[in-house]
């Protein structure tokens, strides 16, 4: 059994695919890239594009009735791995010490130009 999870809080699927589902207790969060939900803009600079793209995984969650502490595994797409160091002092603030599990990856191309793209799994 499956389940929609969807808010108006963090930005839509800009394709054919759901912001999350869960499955028999696990959240499966879609890559959220750094959009602002409410302006549609992409967040400027690598920092800010973090933190955005960590905010709407926060959304998404909330509104599943969870937080970031239910997070085991994250995935991080990044432009280039120079990008790392300044994304890992945003990341490391929004889970309190409690890391998940994660993977960070350089890729070609991020959709909209972005500098970061980050999904995650999350345990009820």
């Amino acid at each position: 059994m499956k389940r929609v999870i969807a808010t108006d809080k963090a930005p839509g699927a800009i394709g054919p695919y759901n912001q999350a589902i869960e499955a028999n207790g696990m959240i499966f969060i879609s890559g959220q890239l750094p959009i602002d939900p409410v302006t549609g803009e992409l967040a400027q600079g690598v920092t800010e594009q973090a933190r955005q793209s960590l905010e709407n995984v926060k959304s998404i969650l909330e509104s599943a009735g969870l937080s970031m502490v239910h997070v085991v595994k994250t995935t991080v797409f990044l432009k280039d791995m120079s990008l790392f160091a300044d994304m890992n002092k945003v990341y490391e603030t929004y889970f309190d010490g409690q890391y998940p599990a994660r993977s960070a990856f350089a890729v070609k191309e991020l959709p909209k130009e972005a500098l970061i793209e980050i999904e995650c799994i999350a345990v009820r």
